[in-house]
């Protein structure tokens, strides 16, 4: 229901373009063709890749003139860019973009040497500069980096640096030190060879211990 009425609220025009867009992408994404020779293309099946070609190199000058005056406009303070972002994210940018980079990185998979012969990719890469700029001004974004995987039960020291330590200076818990201490009421947990104290998330936690 989201979606249908996400999809009202475009314009039509962009709806349009984005039906387009999928379009050419079903087209260039490989069938099951039995007796075909590898690495060889239909002249329809190039044409296909041209026309994402000539698509993307219009989408990239749009979006590419678009961005910079954003991020002009968004630096100026927390409340601009809140609302630059809102407009960006309901125009091509926002809606067509996000879309046919995730659809090329899923054709560069099955087919990579017919994307290279499309030649769409490098045409995508010069938009990173443009973008990066822009996401750099999100307010928080320094502290979103930072607390990426914070969360009730991480000490906050994790994430001020003080973890940054010599390998030498890692202390080290034997699987009896944490077995011992989840006995007496504590609730230690491995992921990934570290142990995380989760006792604090198992307060807050709605699953129940049981599936923590």
């Amino acid at each position: 229901m989201d979606q249908e009425l996400y999809s009202k609220e475009r314009s039509a025009s962009l709806d349009l373009l984005l039906r387009f867009q999928r379009l050419l992408v079903s087209k260039l994404y490989p069938a099951d063709c039995v007796g075909q020779v590898p690495n060889t293309y239909s002249p329809d099946l190039l044409g296909v890749g041209s026309l994402l070609k000539k698509y993307t190199a219009l989408l990239c000058t749009h979006i590419g003139d678009i961005l910079p005056v954003a991020t002009s406009i968004a630096c100026t303070s927390h409340r601009h860019f809140a609302e630059v972002s809102r407009v960006v994210d309901g125009d091509l940018t926002g809606i067509l973009l996000p879309e046919l980079v995730v659809s090329v990185v899923l054709l560069l998979s099955k087919n990579a040497g017919l994307m290279q012969e499309a030649g769409a990719i490098p045409l995508l890469a010069g938009l990173l500069e443009h973008l990066d700029r822009f996401n750099h001004l999100a307010p928080g974004k320094e502290r979103d980096d930072n607390e990426d995987l914070a969360w009730p039960g991480i000490m906050g020291s994790f994430f001020t640096g003080q973890s940054c330590r010599n390998n030498e200076e890692v202390t080290l818990i034997r699987k009896a030190d944490l077995e011992n201490h989840n006995k007496d009421g504590g609730f230690w947990t491995v992921i990934d060879g570290k142990v995380y104290d989760i006792k604090d998330f198992q307060t807050q936690s709605l699953t129940g211990s049981s599936i923590l």
